[in-house]
C-alpha cells in the first residue's frame, strides 16, 4: 500500500526535524516555544494515528490513512516555521 508507505516516510521525517527542533529550542525565543508546545500536542495525534495504522489487526481506511496524512503535514509546516525562526 503506497499510501501507507508515504505516510510511514513523513512520520520519519516529522520525528527527525522534530528531534533537531527540541534542540535548538534552549535559544528559541518564548514565541517559538509555545508554537512546539502546540506542535508536540499533534505530534501525539500523528504518533497515535501511526499505531493505529501499523497494527496489522485493525483495518485502516484509506480515507484514515489520508486524514492522518493532512494532520502530518500540517505538522511539518509548524515545524518549518519554527525552524526558520530560529535561523533568523
Amino acid at each position: 500500500m503506497a499510501i501507507k508507505e508515504d505516510f510511514e516516510n513523513l512520520l520519519n521525517k516529522l520525528n527527525t526535524e522534530r528531534e533537531e527542533i527540541n534542540l535548538k529550542l534552549h535559544l528559541a525565543s518564548l514565541e517559538a516555544r509555545d508554537e512546539f508546545e502546540q506542535a508536540e500536542k499533534q505530534w501525539q495525534q500523528v504518533k497515535n494515528k501511526a499505531a493505529e495504522i501499523a497494527d496489522e489487526s485493525k483495518e485502516t481506511s484509506e480515507e484514515f490513512i489520508a486524514k492522518a496524512k493532512i494532520v502530518g503535514e500540517e505538522l511539518k509546516e509548524t515545524y518549518q516555521r519554527i525552524t526558520k525562526r530560529l535561523t533568523e
